[in-house]
């Protein structure tokens, strides 16, 4: 018999096994790979629940977001440049409970499914172990982290722009790719239907693209585009009509309450911010802990390594659509508002982890094979990173927990004052301490004006009414002839006066567990 020679690139055959000899063992290729995008999510939700759900309490844009769905909670003003995606997300949650260590649970769970599900829709453009990077990069941020089981739409923002700028690659690469047709006004939906304004950004570079770029020029998939575009800011459409006289009223009233829109350079602003602040307005603090910006200046040259790795691997788009994604997301957030907070850079961070992953795998590993010296040194610079990161993360869930201790202490104050649910809350942190009190927040000035004087005092005859005055205030014309008492000797509240009015009806009513 003539012997078979091995023709390259020819099908396996299959050999039957030959009597009295053991088979051999199956070649390591056939082995099923670990789903290294449902573990990288996995692990996100783990590290939610170890280091940031235990005794975290709501902050106040929470509040605004949760009381809007709670079960024993008064909606709260919600105004205009606020969008209701988030709080239908915990809707089916809050249905059951309002309790917070529940919310914090379900969008634990919820924010890892959406890093894999996001993360997937880039399997047919990039290697897993990069996206599985990527995932991990992004995962371990503080402010990923932090923002992960917070009622807060900005991480859902960031999965529905990853998504939506894989699924109109795949669009553009693959014009029978019907997974990503239907996907991609879809993703667009659910960044206009948690952050309109987003949403506007994010279709800006695709749907030019689409457009110009010859290979892949597609005009229907601009109307792709634009239809998740209106689809998920549908329900933001119709309430300016209803609650604000117009979309362009409603637009100009959010310009408002955000400070105006217009050339205000907050790249600096954004940079202090990273040392932990939630939210920086005015940011005239001093930058403290330059440290914690140091990934921040690296991100540029590691996204430029990044494009040139994609370029060498023959797919320069999975690496220079992302970035210029993310810079669209960007631009409003560094140059058009005169604050900042982190979170609002979320989408860009998502979008430009893919091409900083890339540029770290192949540093460390080109041609698919380990340099020791390359990954012993990215090996500690990761961990210096991730170090940092941990810090930051831990210093601000404490100040959090801390926080909480302080709102719940400054509601039992109320509730032993007599300031029960029904009750209203007015004045500084009314609506913050009215969700941990139970009672409805009605603001007579400011962005969450709701009512008047005049309506407030009427209130007051009622049931309980508390004016929340800071130290060093005097009280409001509303509040003359009412009793001022000490709301709490607390952190938060310490020096804060509750002015009730002279005879308030208490009327008798289930006291809230504190959330």
């Amino acid at each position: 018999m003539e012997e078979s020679r091995s023709v390259p690139n020819a099908p396996a055959v299959r050999t039957a096994p030959v009597p009295g000899r053991r088979p051999s063992a199956a070649p390591r290729s056939t082995a099923r790979p670990l789903p290294w995008l449902a573990l990288t999510g996995a692990a996100f939700t783990v590290l939610q629940l170890v280091l940031v759900v235990p005794g975290t309490g709501l902050g106040w844009d929470e509040t605004v977001y949760a009381s809007q769905v709670a079960r024993d909670v008064p909606a709260a003003f919600f105004s205009a440049p606020r969008a209701r995606g988030i709080t239908y997300l915990i809707a089916p949650v809050a249905a059951l409970t309002s309790a917070t260590t529940v919310l914090r649970l379900a969008l634990a769970v919820l924010s890892g499914v959406g890093l894999w599900a996001a993360l997937r829709v880039w399997r047919p453009l990039l290697p897993t172990r990069v996206l599985a990077l990527a995932g991990a990069l992004f995962a371990t941020l503080w402010i990923t982290l932090y923002y992960g089981p917070q009622v807060m739409p900005n991480l859902w923002s960031a999965y529905g722009a990853l998504a939506a700028t894989g699924y109109f690659l795949r669009s553009v690469r693959d014009r029978t790719d019907r997974r990503a047709l239907v996907g991609l006004p879809l993703a667009v939906a659910v960044v206009a239907l948690m952050r309109p304004p987003d949403a506007g950004w994010l279709v800006l570079v695709p749907a030019a693209a689409a457009l110009a770029v010859p290979r892949w020029r597609r005009p229907a998939l601009v109307l792709l585009l634009a239809g998740g575009l209106l689809l998920g800011a549908a329900d933001w459409i119709v309430e300016a009509y209803t609650r604000y006289g117009g979309l362009l009223a409603r637009l100009h009233r959010a310009a408002e309450i955000q400070g105006g829109i217009g050339w205000h350079p907050a790249l600096d602003d954004q940079i202090r911010s990273l040392d932990g602040r939630g939210l920086c307005r005015p940011c005239d603090v001093p930058w403290s802990h330059p440290f914690t910006a140091g990934w921040f200046f690296a991100l540029p040259l590691l996204t430029a390594v990044g494009i040139r790795a994609a370029v060498r691997a023959r797919r320069p788009a999975t690496a220079v659509l992302p970035t210029a994604v993310a810079v669209a997301l960007a631009v409003p957030y560094l140059f058009l508002i005169d604050y900042a907070a982190p979170r609002f850079l979320l989408p860009a961070y998502a979008l430009l982890s893919l091409p900083v992953a890339d540029a770290l795998w192949r540093s460390a590993a080109p041609g698919g094979r380990f340099r020791p010296r390359a990954t012993a040194l990215l090996a500690g610079a990761l961990a210096a990173h991730l170090a940092v990161q941990g810090a930051v993360l831990t210093g601000n869930t404490a100040r959090n927990r801390h926080m909480r201790a302080d709102f719940t202490a400054a509601a039992d104050a109320l509730h032993a004052r007599g300031v029960r649910p029904p009750c209203v809350l007015s004045g500084d942190h009314a609506v913050q301490l009215a969700y941990y009190a139970g009672c409805a927040s009605r603001q007579t000035a400011g962005p969450d004006a709701g009512t008047s004087p005049g309506e407030l005092r009427a209130e007051a005859a009622r049931r309980p009414v508390a004016l929340l005055v800071p130290p060093g205030d005097a009280a409001p014309a509303v509040a003359r002839g009412w009793r001022p008492v000490p709301l709490s000797d607390t952190d938060s509240f310490r020096g804060y006066r509750a002015y009730l009015p002279p005879a308030p009806r208490t009327t008798a009513g289930r006291v809230p567990a504190a959330r």
